[in-house]
């Protein structure tokens, strides 16, 4: 299962770095130039960010992980973001037209 998000900001890849470090301490992440990645014992979240935009693609097995993903990630960036509150609105992938920078739907 997948979910996608996307959050405007000016600061997008600061937050896809902040994310990718904070995770790593705990769990494998890594990123490299615009393109990110997490993953949990639960599923992983992929992050794309560009000039205007942080772009999130959740996946785990069932809907109970996932939504234990969105949950984790969404109260980190909700965190790190806090002067812009981020308000993400997770959706199905097939919804979202939002891409990562290599092309892979995200």
């Amino acid at each position: 299962m997948q979910a996608t998000a996307s959050f405007q900001t000016n600061q997008a890849n600061r937050y896809l770095v902040m994310l990718c470090d904070h995770f790593g301490k705990k769990v494998k992440a890594g990123c490299e130039g615009s393109t990110g990645w997490v993953t949990f014992p639960i599923g992983q979240c992929e992050i794309a960010a560009n000039d205007r935009r942080l772009m999130l693609m959740a996946s785990a097995d069932d809907k109970t992980r996932l939504d234990q993903v969105i949950k984790v990630v969404t109260s980190h960036l909700e965190r790190f973001a806090f002067r812009e509150n981020p308000n993400l609105d997770w959706s199905d992938p097939a919804d979202s037209s939002a891409k990562l920078t290599n092309n892979r739907s995200i």
